[in-house]
């Protein structure tokens, strides 16, 4: 096999999975190891991919900024929002993770009366205690300066204290295994706890995130009661969001 062939469907294999290690590298293309060790560093080189200990990261993997991913499918997201809000009831707790579609939802909210919400989002925090009946608690811990939101096992320890009747996760990607993914492991830490302290754990995630990965898995994507998207997906993710107990939300 030609080297700029082999190099081409190493990059295609990252753009479907995220990640891939040397030794899936060996038996797929059928060459040595210390081949696609070569591969990964030209390839490395030329700034196309990131060389990791045993394997290759896409660049991909890393998520763009709040504002980047603001203006991607904008029209969806808000649909997903209002769908997601009409699940909430005046005076509902509710448990609310950072995200662009999380904002989108947060905005749909505000028309609710006295809610009591836990968040780690600033700008999630500010629209909603706009209304002086509600309740708003802001989860402490390090502040993500892009991302306006704070992070780490100080969030996560004081969301421990909590549970609500609704929790509202957003999704870096979510793949056909079906894997809600993440990140970092700090983001996905706390958006698995998230799943586990409401009664009803709700995922929201447009269809942008579908067939994707991510380099961290999040935790409890089983005990989501809702995944609410705006299209509806096809073949193997089809299949795999129907294997989840979760309802699937579709929305206008």
């Amino acid at each position: 096999m030609l080297a700029e062939r082999r190099r081409g469907m190493i990059l295609d294999l990252l753009a479907e999975k995220g990640s891939v290690s040397v030794s899936e590298l060996h038996r797929r293309l059928d060459v040595s190891r210390e081949t696609i060790r070569r591969d990964i560093g030209r390839l490395a080189a030329e700034n196309r991919l990131r060389r990791t200990h045993g394997g290759a990261l896409s660049l991909e993997s890393h998520e763009p900024v709040f504002a980047e991913r603001m203006g991607v499918n904008l029209a969806g997201k808000r649909a997903i929002g209002r769908r997601a809000a009409a699940l909430v009831p005046d005076g509902a707790s509710v448990i609310i993770d950072s995200g662009t579609t999380i904002q989108c939802f947060a905005e749909a909210l505000a028309a609710r009366r006295g809610l009591t919400v836990y968040t780690n989002d600033l700008r999630v925090a500010a629209l909603l205690v706009r209304r002086p009946d509600n309740r708003v608690l802001i989860l402490g811990g390090q502040l993500q300066g892009a991302e306006g939101a704070t992070m780490g096992r100080d969030t996560t320890d004081m969301l421990e204290r909590y549970f609500a009747d609704f929790a509202f996760v957003g999704a870096g990607a979510l793949s056909s295994h079906p894997w809600l993914m993440d990140f970092t492991r700090e983001a996905a830490a706390l958006r698995g706890r998230m799943l586990e302290l409401a009664r009803a754990p709700v995922v929201l995630a447009d269809h942008t995130k579908f067939a994707r990965r991510a380099p961290v898995r999040v935790p409890n994507l089983d005990q989501a009661a809702y995944l609410v998207t705006d299209r509806l997906p096809d073949g193997r993710m089809a299949e795999a969001l129907a294997s989840l107990p979760a309802e699937l939300m579709v929305a206008d």
